[in-house]
């Protein structure tokens, strides 16, 4: 469907575009973090285990990250407006659903099944396709912007979240959740074009009008041929560990434990919160440099450095005094450097795959991501049950990220595009 009418600020609409999708990736972000918060409630409303409750985080993390190449395509075959409604309506609804769950399967089927295949339609790979859609220049910097959308949604809701929780119970969590998943739809279905050409404008940037190639039709041939194409070059493979262990350190163990671990130690939920949207504002800033960083840096270099600082920083985590000047610490430095491997990542898989095929590459990437996050949600609540502590976790997550560090140096940013990815 395309839109007819004219928009204001000219060339800088596609400003407009992003805050559109900055919102909606914020959005998306808070219901995988909301489970975080749950934890502790659903165990005292309904004497669930951690690792059962983490098993349904772990589940909706995983869809989030698989759904993010069949997205892409989706995106590519009916289009981003009716992809982005279409999922904020699923999790709008399964989520508002889930307040009358009373079994450990209603959990999975609501907060793991359908809100993990919504959100996932509202991931990395959202911002990815915008950002080469409708901007030429400073696609690094717009990157960064919303991508650090993406960890803010995830931290920046939860003091307000863990405050309604301890004062109102789970019920109102999910409430606020799938209301502010709803108030964005009439947001999307307003602001949205499809392409600057439907609006009669082009990229920003650009000093050619935009050439509209003919949409490919077929979901999975653009979705699994892509990835068949992409998998024969070492790159794609470099790029997907990494992102596994990014997934692995980022909300998979802190995202989803660390309101948890804090509460072993005596520190209350919504102080444990506290310190997460702390980490999120410190995302916001870290995460945008970043991007601005790819723009002018290698960005092997910058991806060496990103997990080797995460790396050393969790390893040391379990070992600190868990005071309030320890954690803050740990809050600002981890903070900065929560997702700013977004942008790097992305701008390798673009020189390697190409402006077009790069969103689905990297959704396959990013799938990676969220499968390394999905198995530190579970491996930590696992290890956590067995062991009492979440010490051997955090040690192994911190390990991951060094070993990262050392893959990431050897990316080849020579790799070319291959002829099947070429191929209409």
């Amino acid at each position: 469907m395309t839109i007819q009418r004219t928009r204001p600020f000219g060339q800088k609409y596609a400003f407009v575009v992003a805050g559109v999708i900055f919102l909606a990736l914020l959005a998306a972000a808070g219901v995988r973090a909301a489970p975080g918060v749950l934890i502790l409630p659903l165990g005292k409303a309904f004497g669930w285990s951690r690792d059962t409750i983490s098993l349904s985080a772990a589940l909706g993390i995983f869809l989030y990250g698989m759904v993010g190449p069949f997205a892409a395509a989706l995106m590519q075959a009916v289009g981003v407006r009716r992809t982005l409604i279409g999922a904020l309506v699923l999790m709008a609804v399964s989520i508002s659903a889930s307040a009358w769950m009373t079994q450990p399967w209603h959990l999975m089927v609501t907060w793991g099944l359908f809100s993990g295949i919504g959100s996932g339609c509202v991931a990395i790979v959202l911002g990815a396709t915008v950002v080469n859609r409708w901007f030429v220049t400073h696609r690094g910097l717009i990157m960064g912007l919303l991508t650090a959308s993406t960890a803010t949604g995830t931290l920046a809701f939860l003091p307000a979240l863990a405050a309604i929780a301890e004062h109102g119970g789970w019920r109102p969590v999910v409430w606020t959740v799938a209301a502010g998943c709803a108030l964005l739809i009439p947001l999307a279905w307003w602001l949205l074009p499809e392409r600057p050409s439907d609006i009669g404008l082009r990229p920003y940037g650009a000093t050619e009008d935009e050439v509209d190639t003919a949409p490919r039709r077929n979901l999975l041939s653009i979705a699994l041929g892509t990835l068949a194409a992409a998998s024969k070059q070492r790159t794609f493979w470099f790029l997907f560990a990494t992102f596994f262990i990014c997934g692995f350190t980022t909300n998979g163990l802190i995202g989803t434990h660390f309101i948890a671990m804090c509460g072993d130690h005596g520190i209350p939920e919504v102080r444990a919160a506290g310190l997460l949207a702390m980490m999120g504002a410190f995302d916001l800033v870290g995460t945008t440099l970043s991007g601005w960083l790819t723009d002018r840096y290698d960005p092997r270099k910058l991806l060496f450095v990103y997990y080797g600082l995460r790396g050393l920083s969790l390893i040391w985590l379990p070992y600190s005094d868990f005071s309030f000047a320890s954690l803050s610490l740990f809050g600002m430095f981890y903070g900065l450097d929560w997702i700013a491997t977004v942008p790097p990542t992305l701008r390798l898989a673009t020189e390697a795959f190409g402006d077009r095929d790069a969103p689905v590459v990297f959704g396959w990437v990013a799938a990676g991501h969220q499968v390394g996050a999905a198995s530190a949600a579970f491996f930590a609540g696992a290890l956590r049950t067995q062991s009492g502590n979440y010490l051997q976790p955090f040690v192994v997550a911190g390990i991951t990220g060094l070993i990262a560090a050392g893959l990431a140096l050897m990316i080849n940013r020579r790799a070319r595009l291959q002829p099947a990815l070429q191929a209409g």
